[in-house]
């Protein structure tokens, strides 16, 4: 789908869901999990990794973000296979935190701000079940946090359509190739940077401005 980003600016289609004007309320309550001593994952999947690395790069507390592939039906999946949707995998990010200085639940309000999660299979030109909006858990109460925080954005109307997110059980995670790494930190200048991930970084640099690195 990147590889068409020239044709598809070309024609006037790009449209940045990120302007879209919502307000994401805070997780109410804060999940505690530990996966070692002092720190903790968490794996998103919310349209192109490029993106979503980027922005959670930004957070104070984080200790890594790495790209790569998750909850399809072949093992160690490559970006070709990955790109051609048969492989069931969405592009993902699996963030190490620091629980101390970031909580799951306010990486889960980032998450939902920064990507439209009523789109299926689909996040602005990007288009493919690799794709997709899900939340891949890694204990129960990560799953019980996000299920009642889309209920309640649901019941509050935080959207006007539908939330679509999935959320599920973290299987294998396999990480993407070594030139997907921090992609948008060392390609700043290239069109689909330019256009797409420049204006979601910088509306999570407005909103969450009190979360960021110093």
């Amino acid at each position: 789908m990147k590889r068409l980003f020239a044709i598809i600016i070309a024609l006037g289609v790009i449209s940045c869901q990120s302007q879209e004007k919502r307000i994401i309320k805070p997780v109410k309550e804060p999940v505690k999990m530990e996966v070692s001593k002092d720190l903790e994952v968490a794996t998103f999947a919310g349209g192109c990794f490029w993106c979503t690395e980027a922005i959670f790069l930004e957070l104070d507390g984080v200790k890594s973000v790495v790209s790569g592939y998750i909850g399809g039906k072949i093992a160690n999946p490559t970006y070709e296979e990955v790109s051609t949707g048969n492989t069931g995998h969405a592009e993902a990010t699996q963030i190490t935190f620091d629980p101390k200085k970031i909580s799951y639940a306010e990486l889960l309000q980032v998450f939902f701000a920064t990507h439209d999660p009523t789109t299926l299979n689909r996040q602005g030109a990007d288009v493919g079940t690799q794709y997709r909006s899900e939340v891949f858990y890694h204990s129960a109460a990560q799953q019980k946090t996000t299920e009642d925080y889309i209920a309640q954005m649901a019941l509050e109307g935080t959207f006007k359509d539908p939330i679509v997110t999935k959320v599920s059980p973290a299987p294998t995670f396999y990480v993407a190739e070594d030139y997907h790494q921090n992609y948008y930190n060392r390609n700043q200048n290239q069109s689909y940077c330019h256009y797409v991930i420049t204006p979601k970084v910088e509306k999570a640099r407005h909103l969450f401005e009190d979360k960021l690195k110093k």
